[in-house]
């Protein structure tokens, strides 16, 4: 029943009865431009949910250690297209990808991208942003310098291009294997190119980059029929290339082996589009043309298009809001960025590459990798457990099979195409199966997750764990970050104590239990901070909170931003920084503080900042909602419309740091329907204020839960009574079973903050 609520599947089906649509199609409000300047670091290329293509056009592809503007491969700023590559990341800080770039030529063919100062240097193009088409599952752009209309749109495991070129002009398609996202001279091992009887080009390109020996195959064919090809092995640094292979030419080669190698493909004039459909696969290419094979039958780009935006109506109908139509275009551009990873990484037939660099098979499960784990298990998940339980359940059996190939033996940390980087730090696929568990997904064994989550948190070599578990913290000066990987380990491990408990499991719900306490040792009542201890049991010194960097006390932040996360126990921290006033005084002083941003002009994640919040970076997304534990909601809104306000906006530069693979937007649509699950491993979320004047739920057991706030307007700003199904609220928290009931949020706002001055008059 509940798919036929879906926008996509009611537009439809109403369509082929002949009458109206009249379901929204939230597609149309989604604008991916959003964070495609900046430090946004979105891409605005052709997708779908959770699909493996992301097409997109790249405008620099610069080496790593100026990279980091580009890590989607294209920044609204600039001012020409180097060509379109099928993989990319959604808002990362790091990067990798840009795999399989093609470019259409007209005219003459140059086999390098050139100069972009120098137009007609090479074979990247100038482009104008009136002439782009950005919008859900679909780009569009005109290449200036060669006149060639191209057109994006994307399955699951295919992108489709649509090139137009000008009358009378030759054309054709260049294809680079030698270009990356975050790029250096030696990151292609190897590659090879090959040209079968059937006009197919397959090829496969093995680099060493953000993850190591990463293997990407794919298969592309066309709609016309090639009237000439070359292919070329552009490597001159080579010292031995052994003995040379049939042909005496390059157009004379069916393959090509090397580690920059190129094909150019020619169509002579056209008289219609030229067609491309590109097929990727991490296992090989036969894997690659299975997957071309399954899912790019036929040559119709209008109709894969229309299925484009049909997943996104589809996936976009979970939540209806009503709003204005900037705060629409906001909203469900969050949601969209929300729904892009992790990305499916598996062939039609199951097949997989595992981090132990073997090819698996995913029996009963779709395999799922694109992990950035220590962002995303805050918001994102607890997302798709609310709005996609299904979805959850292929995430949690897709990280339990990363762990049973895992030479380690141990959950992701950051993984993509199956590989795991070892970045950030944490064991925080724990508590996105905990969350998942104990909020009532099902589906996989959860005795295996347990064993899973137990064995990921006693692995001793990984970031210190064997300190960890003797001393009960990190050592600063035997291991870097100590403060933060003590307070992240102690929230993991809090959430194996919940699931453990739930399952009946009492002895490693106690141990569990215990290490998640190993908060209070980082913790220095001296100062009134989290700080690293040396293995003697000291403080480190000299300590100045303000201090961050890589390789210090914290990371991506300083003791300003840590010393706040103990979601496990709120409380507990409450009571550790003096009583609520002091801690309401304290908190006030993180977003009232004057701080310069050059401050952190060596940190480049730490952006966004209010005071020393940092909204740009994740470990301050959920110091807003913490006035709720200390009773004073009031200032949770007043942050909350702070924050909304200051950091997001319907702009290209509308990001006021990575997105990092949806966490950034989650955390807005959770904030957007008034409430966020500071505490994932709970069923518990904060509330906060709407910001949005209704929205309605559709959740997966066919319930319904709307949330409605009156009257919703500037001069309201404040909640003064909460009602659930008409009942009060007596505080600012919502159960994940009260929500998946069904039912009604109220909110009454009102002028001035309720409860202010009676806090005030009682000394807090």
């Amino acid at each position: 029943m509940r798919t036929l609520r879906k926008a996509g599947f009611l537009i439809s089906l109403l369509a082929l009865a002949g009458g109206a649509a009249t379901a929204a199609d939230h597609a149309v409000d989604v604008d991916p431009r959003i964070g495609t300047g900046g430090d946004g670091h979105t891409f605005p290329g052709a997708t779908v949910p959770f699909g493996m293509i992301q097409l997109s056009p790249d405008t620099a592809m610069p080496d790593f250690k100026h990279g980091y503007k580009w890590a989607a491969g294209y920044q609204y700023g600039d001012s020409s297209i180097l060509g379109f590559s099928h993989t990319h990341f959604s808002g990362s800080g790091h990067s990798d990808l840009g795999d399989v770039l093609v470019m259409p030529l007209a005219g003459a063919v140059k086999l390098d991208p050139g100069d972009a100062a120098v137009p007609g240097s090479g074979y990247r193009s100038r482009f104008s942003h009136a002439s782009e088409v950005v919008q859900a599952g679909y780009y569009a752009v005109t290449l200036a310098d060669s006149g060639v209309r191209a057109e994006l749109t994307a399955g699951r495991r295919v992108g489709w291009h649509r090139y137009t070129f000008p009358a009378g002009q030759p054309a054709h398609l260049l294809l680079d294997l030698r270009p990356s996202i975050y790029d250096y001279p030696g990151k292609v091992l190897w590659s090879n190119l090959r040209v079968r009887g059937d006009g197919s080009v397959t090829g496969c390109r093995l680099t060493n980059g953000w993850a190591p020996g990463r293997t990407l195959c794919f298969a592309m064919r066309f709609s016309q029929p090639m009237t000439s090809r070359t292919l070329y092995d552009r490597d001159t640094d080579a010292p031995y290339k052994g003995f040379k292979g049939p042909g005496h030419q390059s157009e004379d080669h069916d393959a090509q082996d090397g580690r920059a190698l190129e094909g150019v493909f020619d169509f002579g004039t056209l008289s219609q589009p030229l067609v491309v459909k590109v097929a990727i696969s991490t296992v090989s290419e036969t894997g690659a043309l299975a997957n071309l094979d399954a899912d790019g039958a036929g040559w119709d780009f209008d109709a894969r298009r229309q299925q484009a935006h049909q997943a996104w109506s589809q996936a976009l109908a979970d939540v209806d809001v009503d709003a204005p139509d900037t705060a629409r275009k906001q909203f469900y551009t969050a949601l969209y960025h929300a729904l892009l990873s992790p990305t499916l990484s598996m062939d039609v037939d199951g097949q997989y590459r595992g981090p132990d660099h073997q090819v698996h098979t995913a029996k009963g499960f779709d395999f799922y990798s694109t992990w950035s784990l220590w962002d995303v298990y805050r918001a994102q998940q607890p997302l798709m457990v609310l709005l996609h339980p299904d979805k959850s359940t292929d995430f949690i059996r897709s990280l339990l099979a990363a762990r049973a190939a895992s030479p380690f033996g141990i959950l992701p940390v950051w993984a993509f195409g199956g590989l795991e980087t070892w970045c950030m730090i944490g064991y925080h696929a724990v508590p996105v199966i905990a969350d998942a568990y104990l909020k009532g997904v099902r589906g996989f064994d959860a005795n295996e997750a347990l064993q899973a989550m137990v064995a990921s948190a006693s692995y001793g070599p990984y970031g210190d764990l064997a300190d960890y578990m003797k001393l009960g913290y990190v050592p600063i000066d035997r291991e870097p970050e100590g403060a933060s990987k003590t307070l992240e380990y102690a929230y993991d491990d809090w959430t194996i104590a919940q699931m453990a408990k739930a399952m009946g499991k009492r002895d490693i719900a106690a141990t569990f239990g215990k290490r998640a306490g190993n908060w209070r040792n980082a913790w220095d009542a001296k100062t009134g901070f989290m700080r690293a201890r040396l293995a003697n049991g000291s403080f480190r010194e000299p300590f100045d909170p303000a201090v961050a960097g890589y390789g210090s006390d914290y990371t991506e932040g300083n003791a300003f931003q840590y010393s706040w996360y103990v979601p496990q126990d709120v409380p507990g921290l409450i009571e550790a920084m003096g009583g609520k006033a002091r801690f309401v005084d304290k908190l006030d002083g993180v977003f009232d503080a004057k701080v310069d941003p050059a401050h952190f002009k060596h940190v480049e994640d730490i952006t966004g900042l209010i005071g020393w919040y940092a909204h740009g970076n994740e470990p301050s997304h959920h110091l807003a909602y913490l006035y709720d534990y200390a009773g004073a909601p009031w200032k949770t809104q007043q942050r909350l419309k702070q924050i909304m306000d200051s950091q997001y906006a319907a702009r290209p530069d509308g990001l006021a740091g990575n997105d990092d693979l949806g966490q950034m937007s989650a955390w807005y649509v959770f904030t957007a329907l008034g409430f966020y699950p500071v505490t994932p491993g709970s069923d518990e979320y904060a509330i906060g204020r709407p910001f949005v004047a209704k929205a309605v739920l559709h959740l997966a057991n066919d319930k319904t839960f709307t949330i409605t706030a009156a009257p919703f307007d500037a001069l309201h700003p404040y909640v003064g009574e909460i009602t659930l199904n008409g009942q009060p609220l007596k505080q600012p928290f919502l159960h994940h079973r009260d929500l998946v009931a069904g039912g009604e949020l109220h909110f009454r706002m009102i002028a001035a903050p309720a409860g202010a001055a009676m806090q005030a008059s009682q000394g807090r």
